[in-house]
């Protein structure tokens, strides 16, 4: 009989929306044509309305205009043109870039990159919520070309406040970028009242398809593309566009709504309050409105978290964890480490992440399951005798 899966590792990937699909596979099979230039045959045009409507929508989305939506391969892509694309500028004159201890792996290697090409980078740190340090950001953003601060940490949740870096980066006259791929359609997110000058996004994380996101450049600000071919999307992105893909991903922006985003929230506390009556055990990030809504991490003392995946996988319970054994650097996850957490925290950390299907029977079987199998290797762990319940 085939296993039953149980999927809670949703800020890794989502499941495709059918409605979603249907729209990528009428784009695929039967409305498969490029968008044209300013004239072109119906099918031409018919494509480039579709690419215009999904700017349009996810423009809405955001507080933003149609003509500063660049659409991308997906969050990596969007995050390397716009700190690449501002570092390789000649508009601006000044060496000094910001980020955070939390960021991605994606935005920390680009930083890493920088720094050896000529850059002086800063990494500002957080509390042991995962909350940025305003006072850090006050000081690291005189004098620097970009600030980017995420906007929802993917691993514990956190939720930063967008608005008040912002106001810093305004007042700094420093250009602001955050990756918002994992907060898009789950937080309210306005670029104009957050004062943002680039903001990423992706489509694989909302029930969209992969390989597809989009990068919101404000009218103004001047990016030195990372590839050169003809002149599409505003002679920053050249190449055929991924229009079966851009399609889907507008269509899982138009169908994401509040109503789920509280129905998980819900779920998520209820899956918190029941991790946490195992013993011995810690929430990784904040509690409430600063989290987001789909996001868990507990760390597990005195158990290794690719232990913990292994046995869940074997019971068809899909989870995620920061242990180092189950990173593909070997490394222990750095955002636990960042918000003061030991090696151990890290090793033993484990997250789920719901997504709008999320049922109760799932979180329960989540919730005792898991128990289950902390208990069974606290019984046989070496690292504290085999006896601590």
């Amino acid at each position: 009989m085939k296993r039953k899966i149980v999927y809670f590792d949703n800020a890794k990937t989502t499941k495709v929306d059918p409605e979603v699909l249907r729209v990528i596979v009428e784009f695929s099979s039967k409305k498969y044509s490029v968008p044209g230039g300013a004239f072109g045959y119906s099918m031409e045009e018919e494509a480039s309305e579709a690419l215009e409507k999904s700017r349009e929508t996810i423009a809405r989305k955001i507080n933003a205009q149609p003509s500063e939506i660049i659409f991308t391969s997906g969050g990596t892509e969007s995050n390397n043109l716009a700190i690449k694309g501002v570092a390789f500028s000649d508009q601006y004159s000044k060496r000094k870039i910001v980020t955070s201890k939390i960021e991605e792996k994606t935005i920390l290697n680009i930083f890493s990159y920088l720094g050896k090409n000529g850059f002086k980078t800063v990494k500002v740190g957080v509390d042991r919520l995962g909350f940025i340090e305003m006072d850090e950001v006050n000081k690291a953003a005189k004098k620097a070309r970009l600030v980017s601060i995420q906007h929802a940490n993917k691993e514990i949740g956190t939720i930063q406040d967008l608005k008040a870096i912002g106001d810093i980066c305004e007042e700094e006259g420093t250009l602001f970028h955050s990756d918002a791929t994992h907060s898009f359609t789950k937080a309210n997110i306005d670029v104009e009242k957050m004062k943002i000058h680039l903001l990423s996004l992706t489509s694989h994380l909302i029930h969209g398809p992969k390989g597809v996101g989009a990068l919101y450049v404000r009218e103004g600000v001047k990016l030195e593309p990372l590839l050169h071919g003809d002149n599409r999307e505003f002679g920053l992105r050249p190449g055929t566009p991924n229009l079966a893909g851009i399609v889907g991903f507008a269509k899982a922006v138009e169908i994401s709504n509040q109503k789920d985003n509280e129905r998980m929230k819900k779920l998520r506390d209820e899956l918190i309050n029941r991790l946490l009556e195992i013993p011995l055990t810690r929430l990784n990030g904040p509690r409430g409105e600063k989290r987001i809504c789909n996001n868990v991490n507990v760390s597990f003392k005195y158990i290794e978290g690719e232990s913990i995946l292994l046995h869940a996988d074997m019971r068809g319970l899909v989870i995620n964890t920061g242990s180092a054994c189950y990173s593909q650097e070997l490394e222990p996850s750095h955002v636990i480490l960042a918000i003061g957490g030991s090696f151990e925290d890290a090793h033993g950390s484990t997250r789920l992440t719901l997504s709008k299907w999320t049922t109760k029977e799932e979180i329960v079987y989540a919730a005792e399951t898991l128990k289950e199998i902390v208990e069974r290797l606290r019984s046989i762990s070496p690292l504290k005798g085999g006896n601590i319940i």
